[in-house]
């Protein structure tokens, strides 16, 4: 497991102060939103034919150069034409200088099929290995519009440009979906503040039961947009772990503040609202008594037993006594 933050460093690590950031808008999948996507990804498919399950470019695919080598034509067809990694291998044992970029695509392109145990390990392979000028050259000209649509929290997705973040972040998850939750956090220790990285190494961070750490790098945070919003409930459901409900309560109020707020995020503001109010007011139960007889003895009568004991049993007595006085035997 990861060390805990050293003190002085568990700042906020979600403004980020850059005018260009490589990343889109996030997104909350829904039940009846991801059906309805899967839905008309099924038709988008059938409609592209080929493209389907190629790398995502944001608008269209730039133009290969006229100049441009036999070695950047082949990685250029394998990248932007190709649905299988196996061309990008390939591609890598034949270049030795574009190794290290091939391996990252062919990652990128396992990690938007699902598999993230395959994908971690081309990513991880890929990072490790330098790339020479030209290969830099040809991911500075070409791969710039290559987005990656990576799941930084739960049902939260965020679709991120070719650059370091989207590397790292797609390498996270995979370390998160195949159980290695401490990898996942260590790994974006060294990326920029940012929201979307906020989200992911909270997530890792909070199913490592480290909320303190939650709790301070989201201290401060306001309700901006939907991702901000999701972070605020990390940021109460660790509060809550911590004891501080007051604080808790807080957090899921500035959720609910901005009235365009995600539907879904706004209806689990409110779950854990309720929940944090129950969990107050809930005292545990005293133990019921045990029905005690107490028997009389009196002159010139039978022995007659009467019950001290919670008032539904008493009422039930008193009902059943009214109704022998009316209904039953007249007394000789």
């Amino acid at each position: 497991m990861s060390e805990p933050s050293a003190p002085g460093v568990r700042g906020a690590i979600f403004g980020d102060t850059r005018d260009i950031t490589p990343f889109r808008n996030g997104h909350v999948r829904t039940s009846v939103g991801g059906l309805a996507e899967g839905l008309s990804g099924a038709i988008w498919g059938v409609l592209k034919g080929k493209a389907a399950g190629r790398i995502e470019v944001a608008g269209e695919v730039p133009r290969l150069k006229r100049l441009a080598g036999k070695t950047a034509k082949s990685v250029y067809d394998a990248v932007f034409t190709s649905t299988e990694p196996d061309r990008l291998l390939t591609l890598a044992r034949s270049y030795p200088g574009w190794a290290g970029l091939c391996y990252v695509m062919a990652g990128l392109l396992v990690y938007q099929h699902g598999g993230y145990l395959r994908a971690s390990e081309l990513l991880q392979r890929g990072l490790s290995i330098r790339i020479d000028d030209a290969a830099s050259q040809f991911s500075s000209s070409y791969l710039r519009r290559v987005v990656t649509r990576i799941e930084v929290a739960e049902r939260i997705d965020v679709p991120v440009l070719f650059s370091e973040e989207s590397v790292f972040l797609a390498l996270s998850h995979c370390f998160r979906e195949t159980g290695q939750t401490a990898e996942a956090l260590d790994i974006l220790a060294s990326l920029p503040p940012s929201l979307p990285s906020a989200l992911a190494r909270c997530t890792a961070a909070a199913a490592l039961d480290r909320h303190a750490d939650v709790v301070a790098w989201t201290e401060g945070l306001r309700n901006t947009d939907d991702l901000s919003a999701a972070l605020l409930l990390i940021r109460a459901q660790s509060l809550r772990v911590l004891g501080e409900r007051e604080a808790a309560q807080a957090a899921l109020e500035e959720v609910l503040r901005r009235k365009k707020t995600s539907l879904a995020l706004r209806n689990d503001a409110l779950t854990d609202r309720a929940l944090s109010r129950l969990e107050v007011r809930r005292r545990p139960n005293p133990r019921l008594p045990v029905p005690r007889v107490v028997v009389r003895r009196k002159q010139g009568k039978p022995e007659e037993a009467e019950l001290d004991t919670v008032d539904g049993i008493r009422k039930d007595i008193e009902v059943r006594r009214m109704w022998n006085k009316d209904f039953g035997e007249p007394d000789d």
